[in-house]
């Protein structure tokens, strides 16, 4: 095989894993339904509506760094316990996380459709995991830091501030 022919099957190989690659992370690991499903074996409560007016406004406003688009967000809520399905965008596109709140912290945080091409490792237990029990203080930031994936910055960054929305929105709702 000469040098050419090498050349030319490497490169199909590369754009094929260029190609195939980018495409991996996006898609939908788990459906808002399934989610709250798995939040509420015993049943999924009956959804409620959150308005976004006045302070709550101001406040969602400071955490995201924009206005929300929404006038409202729906929440799920029993016993004190409330799940969120809530969007950022990444660098381009939205990215969908379910959000369990408990007593005022994060049970736990799942990313339920990923459409970035980059940046899909924050679906994983290893980056997850660590905002489990995280709270929000007074300055509206999480209680502790958040540690950054190489390459996954502004994905990080979304599913931060995310995390930092639900806990300020269950302040809002829970008894």
């Amino acid at each position: 095989m000469n040098i050419k022919a090498v050349l030319l099957c490497n490169a199909r190989i590369a754009l094929f894993f260029a190609i195939t690659g980018s495409a991996l992370g996006q898609g939908v690991y788990l459906s808002p339904e399934a989610f709250l499903k798995n939040v509420f074996p015993e049943g999924v409560p009956k959804p409620h509506v959150l308005w976004l007016i006045g302070g709550i406004r101001k406040d969602a406003t400071a955490i995201m760094g924009h206005e929300l688009d929404e006038l409202r967000v729906r929440y799920w809520i029993q016993k004190g316990r409330s799940a969120w399905i809530l969007e950022e965008i990444g660098k381009e596109k939205p990215i969908t996380a379910g959000i369990v709140i408990n007593k005022g912290k994060i049970e736990q945080i799942k990313v339920l459709i990923y459409r970035e091409s980059r940046g899909w490792e924050v679906r994983y237990g290893f980056f997850t995991e660590q905002f489990k029990g995280a709270q929000l203080q007074a300055n509206r930031e999480l209680d502790r830091p958040i540690d950054n994936i190489s390459g996954a910055t502004l994905s990080v960054n979304a599913l931060t501030k995310l995390a930092r929305l639900a806990l300020s929105f269950h302040h809002h709702v829970a008894p």
